[in-house]
């Protein structure tokens, strides 16, 4: 124990202690008989001010507090995937088992189990040199992930003087004795890592490689990168947490994180409920083999919810330097803004814009610097990513104010939801003149890999949507009568490409997740169609007659075919759509004017 001091002034969850010489910023402290769980967020000689974690009801002025010695920092080794914490890694489930579905205040469970055994395989000998971030041997955590046992970031170099044969042990078992500049040291299953101080890496990697969704709108038309990052701003109901749901289920990475920052009960335990449930697309597995759960509710205090961004990174971190692809999906960043600006307001802070603090830019920095692709520590070249999605819920849908300003500067992927397609019924509500990818020049290689015509084939998408877009301000002006039929069919085409190909249904057991060479093939038969109706048209045959054509129907269904079928079917209706404008124009010879 560092310091113990006693509280000399109570204001909700912010507390005033005098007596703490020798303690630190963000130190953690249990305060008062309860043993709240606190963190000092301001030091003034040997006065501090502590964010309590928990409930502050019945303590008064003169109770005790007492430092840990040590700022907030998890625990990290085998078991964390599957696991549901709370802000600042108490494992919910665990205490449901102890006390019921309430958390009570001063009960704090490690976060890992400490009396679980767990089959370690070690992977070098005795005598071996070894490296910060070396693997030192492997557990296999889940089905779907292999736990590597990694040399802690503060051993920089050692040799191993003995390791256990291979067996059952607890994460608290020491299971290698280091031998370093400094001295001898024991490895054991878990460490410990504050949270908020990131993991070294050796290089950062160029983000080249698109991390792929499911989502045809993201993966064709405003796609992120492995290691990169996005944001999703969008008002109520405009869909952020289904889509954030539909992206930890599909999106092509190793292991995911789901943040919930501040939502709403309902919601977070509607997630808590329904994704222990969910099966992985790849392996057929349970989807929490490679997912953790971060939850803090809208009602739980407010030190919490600002700290479980932090939590949720620093797990991320850690997976990463095995060399897993992580994806973090935070929501919502405003609501973690929130928290700032209540803190801010309690230290009597300067406020910023909007009252929010002033360093919220860089704090919101801070969090998205932690994602990229990178080299990690070690003798071998391994290679592991971040990628960063926040959501942002900006009041009103007004992308102006500050939260919203910041990360859009900061991210470089930015899905824009609109609330008018939402009342639409038109899903993922992504606008597709508001978003926008900077990383569709990096991927143009990769694109070319499942299609060489792909960068062709989006800008002619993207360019068919701006001209019906142009058009119809157009008819809004002076009517639609004046449209002739090359006119209707660019409205025709468009609406067929937003209905078959960007309206996605999330909840449909095959249309919730589409392939990436799937959306090149459909993407691909549409502007067919297009092409071949302009020339239809410009001989003269009547919209209407290309617009009763079966295959267009053939087009409309084409979203619910099995990915496994759909070669299948893209060959019959490429046969089908070139019979079928082929006997229009026998029927309609070059030239004549029908």
């Amino acid at each position: 124990m560092s310091s113990v001091g006693t509280i000399s002034r109570v204001a909700g969850p912010f507390l005033l202690a005098k007596g703490m010489a020798g303690s630190r910023m963000y130190e953690l402290v249990r305060v008062g008989e309860a043993g709240v769980i606190g963190e000092i967020v301001r030091l003034d000689g040997e006065k501090a001010a502590i964010q309590a974690y928990e409930e502050t009801i019945g303590i008064k002025p003169g109770e005790k507090v007492v430092g840990t010695g040590k700022p907030l920092s998890v625990e990290l080794g085998p078991g964390l995937v599957g696991q549901i914490y709370d802000g600042i890694q108490r494992p919910l489930s665990v205490i449901q088992d102890l006390i019921g579905p309430r958390i009570r205040r001063g009960v704090a469970p490690p976060a890992l189990d400490h009396k679980k055994k767990w089959s370690f395989q070690p992977m070098v000998k005795e005598k071996t040199k070894i490296l910060s971030g070396d693997a030192i041997g492997m557990v296999q955590e889940t089905p779907l992930v292999k736990h590597w046992i990694l040399v802690p970031p503060w051993i920089k170099e050692g040799f191993v003087e003995s390791i256990v044969p291979e067996g059952k042990y607890e994460v608290t078992h020491p299971i290698a004795q280091v031998k370093t500049t400094e001295g001898s040291e024991k490895l054991h299953l878990m460490h410990s890592w504050p949270v908020r101080q990131p993991r070294p890496y050796k290089t950062m990697l160029p983000t080249d490689v698109p991390l792929l969704t499911g989502q045809r709108i993201i993966d064709a038309f405003f796609p992120t990168a492995k290691g990169g990052t996005a944001t999703i701003p969008g008002g109520f109901g405009a869909g952020k947490t289904v889509m954030l749901q539909s992206l930890a289920q599909w999106a092509d990475a190793d292991i995911v994180i789901l943040v919930g920052c501040g939502e709403r009960g309902n919601e977070m335990a509607d997630v808590i409920e329904k994704f222990p449930k969910l099966k992985d697309y790849r392996s057929g597995k349970l989807l929490m083999n490679r997912t953790v759960i971060v939850a803090n509710t809208s009602d739980m205090p407010i030190a919490a919810r600002e700290s479980s961004i932090y939590t949720a990174i620093t797990l991320a971190e850690y997976y990463r330097d095995m060399g897993y692809d992580v994806a973090v999906m935070a929501d919502s960043t405003s609501r973690w803004a929130e928290a700032l600006r209540e803190i801010s307001g309690r230290l009597e802070e300067m406020p910023g814009e909007e009252g929010y603090p002033a360093y919220l830019a860089s704090r919101l920095a801070e969090f998205y610097a932690r994602a990229g692709r990178v080299t990690t520590c070690g003798s071998d070249e391994k290679c592991g990513s971040i990628t960063a999605i926040g959501a942002v819920s900006p009041p009103g849908g007004d992308f102006s104010e500050p939260v919203t300003g910041h990360t859009l500067r900061l991210t470089r992927v930015f899905w824009a939801l609109d609330f008018s397609l939402a009342h639409r019924r038109h899903f993922p509500a992504i606008n597709w003149f508001m978003s926008y990818s900077e990383y569709m020049r990096s991927f143009e290689s990769w694109y070319e890999n499942v299609g060489p015509d792909w960068p062709k084939l989006r800008e002619e998408a993207m360019s068919l949507l701006k001209e019906e877009e142009e058009l119809k301000e157009v008819v809004s002006l002076v009517g639609a009568e004046i449209l002739g039929d090359k006119q209707r069919c660019v409205f025709e085409v468009a609406k067929m490409l937003k209905e078959y190909f960007l309206l996605q249904n999330a909840f449909h057991p095959v249309d919730m997740y589409c392939p990436i060479k799937k959306t090149y093939q459909m993407l691909r038969l549409i502007l067919e169609f297009y092409e071949r109706t302009k020339q239809a048209v410009a001989r003269g045959v009547p919209l209407t007659q290309v617009l009763s054509l079966g295959v267009k129907g053939e087009l409309a269904r084409m979203k619910i075919v099995r990915p496994e079928e759909f070669d299948e079917t893209n060959l019959a209706i490429t046969k089908k759509m070139s019979e079928q404008f082929g006997q229009l124009a026998e029927e309609t010879p070059e030239g004549e004017s029908v």
